[in-house]
């Protein structure tokens, strides 16, 4: 994957509307990307009237699986146009090109004539203030929960694995909703996260601590023994909620900085979009559109 632009321009917020259709269509299929399109030849892509093979955007559409061969080609295209538009830029101004450790050149060309060219403007407080007002609800503290867990462990592919591990837990829990006292015993005894030694217990979690599907699950229970097992790449998990905890409302004061970083992310994503539109209309684009 050496010389790939798109993870450095998708991190600037500078890819086009077509590549990003294409990015969120992604997923693996059988079809050679690089093979043929069906339906009429697609048009010659041109940067300063200079041609992009189309046997480049071909190779370069593996890194851009699409169920749409046709998004995969124009994702692919939109990738070697602005690749071609920023090294064109970077020659004109006579910048200095040295990769830091691990970087590609294109990569380095991208980050230094994004910092000599682009410059965001910063939000001012009353910007801070008016997104603190309409975005209340979701500033606050993460929401943290106590939780034990017993781990009857299951290969995902092991399907027979996984069943009898659904089976154990659901005895462990109908002897639980009897017994609940010998939630420590049982994951002394049937556990096989590290946690047995403490009786199943696993602190204190916040979302993002965890693997999503078991974070997803954690946070939709109530305190108190779930009443399913919970299922992760792991297997089958017995869980009692000990504890749960919704995050405290921030202040303006404890969510500036956050909404100042969000803020500053969002104004640098729309001005590297627009300095690429600039660069497209001073060298000529044709074949492609790069999105508004």
């Amino acid at each position: 994957m050496a010389g790939r632009i798109i993870p450095v321009v998708m991190d600037a917020g500078a890819l086009s509307e077509a590549a990003a259709k294409a990015a969120a269509e992604a997923h693996d299929h059988d079809a050679d990307p690089s093979s043929p399109l069906p339906g009429p030849a697609p048009v010659f892509v041109r940067v300063a009237g200079e041609p992009i093979d189309e046997a480049e955007i071909a190779r370069e559409m593996q890194f851009h699986r699409a169920a749409d061969p046709h998004a995969a080609r124009e994702a692919a295209a939109t990738t070697l146009v602005i690749r071609e538009l920023v090294a064109r830029e970077c020659s004109r101004l006579g910048l200095p090109i040295e990769p830091l450790e691990g970087e590609t050149e294109e990569e380095a060309r991208v980050r230094i004539l994004l910092a000599e060219a682009v410059e965001a403007p910063e939000a001012d407080e009353a910007a801070l203030r008016q997104y603190y007002e309409a975005n209340q609800a979701r500033l606050h503290e993460p929401d943290r929960v106590r939780v034990r867990h017993v781990l009857l462990a299951a290969p995902p592919a092991d399907i027979k694995a996984r069943q009898r591990a659904q089976i154990q837990g659901e005895e462990l829990l109908a002897a639980l909703k009897a017994e609940p006292d010998r939630f420590i015993e049982f994951a002394m005894r049937h556990s096989a996260c590290p946690s047995r030694e403490q009786g199943g217990e696993l602190g204190w979690i916040e979302r993002g601590d965890t693997v999503p599907e078991f974070d997803r699950q954690l946070f939709m229970l109530k305190p108190g023994l779930a009443g399913l097992t919970v299922e992760t790449r792991y297997g089958h998990h017995v869980v009692e909620v000990l504890e749960r905890v919704d995050g405290a409302a921030l202040t303006f004061a404890e969510a500036r900085d956050r909404i100042a970083s969000y803020l500053e992310t969002q104004a640098r994503q729309n001005a590297v979009h627009q300095y690429l539109h600039i660069l497209a209309g001073q060298y000529g684009v044709e074949g492609i559109a790069l999105g508004a």
